[in-house]
């Protein structure tokens, strides 16, 4: 069986690793991206530039959201808080 050179994880499973990584088990979260814009032009020679966009991934995090949707998730279902019978003695 040959390597995998991808892993593709969706919107929910992102936000539910990042909730889990910080520690949140209350609310509703979801994840989101900033981007930067920039122009530049760009080609292969002097007779061949084109103006262009460059859409670098500048951030991202986790945001609260009102409603679970396609984006988030409710921290309480995904990771749950521990409750006194998990705790060591």
């Amino acid at each position: 069986m040959a390597e995998a050179n991808q892993i593709i994880f969706t919107y929910k499973e992102i936000t539910t690793a990042l909730l889990k990584q910080q520690g949140i088990h209350k609310g509703i979260w979801g994840i989101f991206v900033r981007f930067g814009i920039h122009g530049a032009n760009i080609g292969g020679s002097d007779d061949a530039l084109t103006p262009a966009a460059i859409v670098p991934l500048i951030e991202i995090g986790l945001q609260k959201f009102d409603k679970v949707h396609n984006l988030s998730v409710d921290a309480a279902v995904v990771n749950p808080a521990p409750s006194a019978d998990d705790e060591p003695t």
